[in-house]
């Protein structure tokens, strides 16, 4: 092929919120399969806060993105060429094909998505690893039952929209903490949360006690920090506090830990951290049981689409600003 492929490799390892000053906006040819490859068209990416970790040169539970490779990111696209006998031209695939136009890899780890059964961006989002995540992080780890009152930071995200959306299905008092009062307003009036905290405006102790008389059985924590520190005092007796993320300290150059971790030791509560990709054999599991809520109108996605390529350094931010509501997705093509 003579097409040229456009992509945003790390440059330099950010310190703090990274800049356009991390990223080489590059082009190479675009590579045509061997045997056992695909060539993917890159249609919309994921982006998510892990991403931000990925770019840090420490110990975590996937391997660095290199200086000069490709961003890595979970993306959705179309097969262009196949060397693989399960593949063909025009499938629609989903894969960690990174920030660019065009990507050539083996077809392992590599699934096929039905565009007709949603379309493309919710494949990253609910039918996705935010929605897996939302899923396995729940009910798994937290173990949430009916009559529990679930609490979940980060709640108009991608991750947290679902994890509280999917409490209320299993007969959850859910109470939902975000940024900003549309936000707030999205979750109860639309997305069926009990209550909604605005952590800009309210005193998040004193919100959380009304909210929650009874105190926390599950909290779904994406924030960490301040956040954590605030609900950790509520926590009832046996509860169990997930950490899914702390997007509140990923950009920080010291990491701060929760100061009321005490909590767990008077009310015989549990914290765990868990990483999806630990569940993937089971996420057909998941799959099935959110597309059917999806289909029946009991679980709503919601995605926020950026478009073009060149953007991603800055529509990146936007998961650290609180600028998005729901699910980030980069277009980078027409699907």
């Amino acid at each position: 092929m003579d097409t040229v492929n456009h992509q945003f490799r790390l440059a330099a390892r950010p310190q703090g919120m990274p800049d356009r000053s991390n990223w080489d906006y590059a082009e190479e040819p675009v590579r045509e399969p061997a045997d056992g490859e695909l060539l993917v068209q890159v249609l919309y990416v994921s982006l998510d806060p892990a991403m931000r970790g990925w770019m840090n040169d420490s110990r975590s539970y996937i391997p660095a993105v290199g200086i000069g490779e490709v961003m890595r990111a979970i993306a959705v696209g179309r097969v262009v060429a196949s060397r693989h006998p399960d593949f063909a031209e025009g499938d629609h695939v989903t894969g960690l094909f990174g920030i660019q136009e065009y990507a050539t890899l083996p077809a392992d780890g590599i699934r096929k998505v039905d565009a007709s059964l949603a379309p493309l961006p919710v494949h990253l989002n609910t039918l996705g690893m935010p929605g897996m995540t939302a899923y396995f992080g729940l009910l798994d780890v937290g173990r949430a039952q009916p009559g529990d009152t679930v609490v979940v930071s980060g709640a108009a995200g991608a991750v947290g929209s679902a994890a509280g959306q999917i409490a209320k299905l299993k007969g959850c008092r859910v109470v939902g903490i975000a940024g900003g009062q549309d936000k707030c307003r999205l979750l109860t009036e639309e997305l069926g949360f009990d209550a909604a905290i605005d952590y800009k405006t309210e005193d998040l102790e004193a919100s959380l006690r009304e909210s929650c008389p009874d105190r926390v059985d599950v909290y779904f924590d994406n924030v960490g920090g301040e956040v954590l520190d605030a609900v950790l005092p509520r926590l009832a007796r046996g509860a169990r506090v997930v950490i899914c993320g702390a997007i509140s300290q990923y950009n920080s150059r010291e990491i701060r830990g929760p100061s009321n971790y005490l909590s767990l030791l008077v009310n015989r509560a549990s914290m765990t951290g868990f990483v999806v990709f630990d569940y993937a054999d089971r996420y057909a599991e998941a799959g099935r049981e959110m597309g059917a809520w999806m289909a029946s109108g009991q679980l709503e996605s919601r995605e926020h689409v950026v478009e073009g390529l060149e953007t991603f350094p800055e529509t990146l931010l936007e998961l650290f600003s609180g600028g998005n509501t729901g699910k980030l997705v980069l277009q980078v093509a027409r699907a």
